[in-house]
């Protein structure tokens, strides 16, 4: 075909869609057709370029809704979840067919714990209370995981993706960030409307803080990283402060313990203080605490600040259990996830499935005025008590393993790296260690939002390790280029 001829074809075509669409607005009130060449293009990436795809849904992650009380109770973030669903299709047909991944990856100890914690899902899913549900729950970690660290993991051979992956993320979520100021403003920047304002992209200050807990460090990371131009530091510092401002007006306790604690890791790290030091600190200070817990408790129970809009009292209001609604309700509902594990210890009630089963499990003195009946008020608000309820001792094993192999391979990661891979596996490590501790309080692994910088990460330092790390130990030069 001459490119005369294939000019023509070109018009036609556009003037086709063109009176396609105009004849479907017009007469039809049909809007969705003019997003047929989106699609399009997007299938086609999925069949040539799958690391344009994965890195497309992470910009997409912060913007995208949820749309919720469908069948089952069930819900679905858009369009996100579709795309990762159709990564993971790929995934699969690419391992049926082809029969190759690398071995690396693969094998890697982390691998290892994640293979079990989706065996142990599957298997618990079949003993679950609610079966629709838990394996509804399982395919969602699928959709998360495998996108996000098993071909994120692949992506991050090339140092570029991981930067990339991570400015994505940061940039959208900085433009979400800009919305919801721009919507607290108008309500004068209280507490209140503070717990509500980035709606109908996130669901609540308490997820959105915990995303931008994980980010901040990634913003002073790039900021100091060797070699940055001008205009890159410019952006981190941008980017900085508008994370800085949106944690401070999110209202979020645990969002800023969250970072507290990774500011304390840090300092751990740089200062090389010795591993056995802080094992030896945490055992002192959870050995102070059963000592004197009564005489702790009691001194909380004074504490009498509800949570404010003013920033001390607000911070004060961390350690009231006696009359701050949000840290009582906590309390219940982890008593109830102990309760939960009680009745089944080794199987649990099935992954996802708290919400729905923990209510005759609460006790009514420990209920307070936001406690429900209906199951219809979120999860056991911690990523170790969950799965302890849902998935048994075994559930919260798995949890606690993987915790501690990712915080000692992003160690080894920094111990033995260069200059750039000590930079990128301590942003990637730093914004871990926010949602570890994040998680004592809260659990958002079941969402997208904070799955995909959770287990991309992950992917980072598993990537590090593997790829780059193996290569300065061979005194080879880093891969910077490859094609997922």
């Amino acid at each position: 075909m001459t490119e005369k001829a294939k000019i023509i074809w070109v018009y036609l075509v556009t003037a086709l869609f063109l009176v396609v669409n105009f004849y479907l607005i017009l007469q039809k009130d049909v809007y969705w057709f003019f997003l047929l060449p989106m699609v399009l293009v997007v299938l086609v990436y999925y069949l040539i370029s799958l690391d344009k795809i994965v890195l497309f849904i992470t910009f997409l992650t912060p913007f995208a809704v949820e749309l919720r009380d469908m069948e089952g109770g069930l819900g679905v973030s858009l369009p996100t979840e579709p795309l990762m669903f159709g990564v993971l299709l790929l995934f699969i047909a690419n391992l049926i067919f082809e029969q190759r991944y690398d071995k690396n990856i693969a094998s890697h100890p982390i691998s290892y714990i994640i293979y079990t914690s989706l065996l142990w899902m599957l298997f618990t899913s079949f003993t679950s209370e609610l079966p629709l549900v838990s394996f509804k729950y399982l395919l969602s970690r699928l959709w998360f995981v495998i996108p996000f660290y098993f071909v994120a993991a692949l992506m991050f051979k090339n140092i570029t993706n991981i930067k990339k992956f991570i400015w994505l993320y940061m940039s959208a979520l900085c433009v979400i960030i800009i919305y919801t100021l721009i919507h607290h403003s108008k309500y004068g920047f209280e507490e209140d409307p503070g717990h509500w304002v980035m709606s109908p992209f996130y669901n609540d200050h308490t997820a959105y803080g915990a995303a931008l807990a994980m980010f901040i460090p990634s913003a002073i990371g790039f900021l100091l990283f060797p070699g940055a131009t001008k205009t890159t530091r410019i952006f981190a510092i941008v980017s900085l402060l508008i994370l800085v401002i949106g944690i401070i007006f999110s209202y979020g306790r645990a969002a800023w313990i969250s970072v507290l604690v990774a500011t304390g890791v840090f300092l751990f790290i740089i200062l090389r203080i010795k591993f056995y030091v802080l094992v030896i600190a945490f055992a002192i200070i959870v050995g102070t605490f059963f000592t004197f817990q009564h005489q702790i408790i009691d001194r909380l129970s004074k504490n009498k600040q509800d949570s404010s809009a003013n920033l001390a009292e607000h911070l004060q209001s961390i350690t009231n259990i006696t009359s701050d609604a949000s840290n009582l309700e906590r309390i219940n509902r982890w008593q109830a996830a102990i309760r939960l594990n009680d009745e089944r210890p080794i199987l649990g009630w099935g992954p996802g499935t708290y919400q729905f089963v923990y209510s005759p499990f609460q006790s009514s003195q420990e209920k307070t005025i936001i406690s429900t009946n209906l199951g219809d008020m979120g999860n056991a608000h911690s990523e170790y008590l969950g799965p302890f309820a849902e998935m048994g001792f075994p559930g919260m094993v798995i949890v606690i393993l993987l915790i501690i192999y990712v915080i000692i391979t992003g160690l080894r990661v920094y111990k033995l790296g260069d200059k750039k891979v000590k930079f990128l596996s301590l942003m990637a490590l730093l914004g871990l260690i926010t949602y570890f501790a994040h998680g004592f309080l809260n659990n958002f692994l079941d969402t997208d939002k904070l799955s995909v910088p959770f287990w991309g990460f992950i992917a980072i330092l598993v990537a590090l390790e593997t790829y780059h790390i193996a290569a300065i130990r061979a005194g080879e030069d880093i891969v910077t280029t490859t094609n997922s």
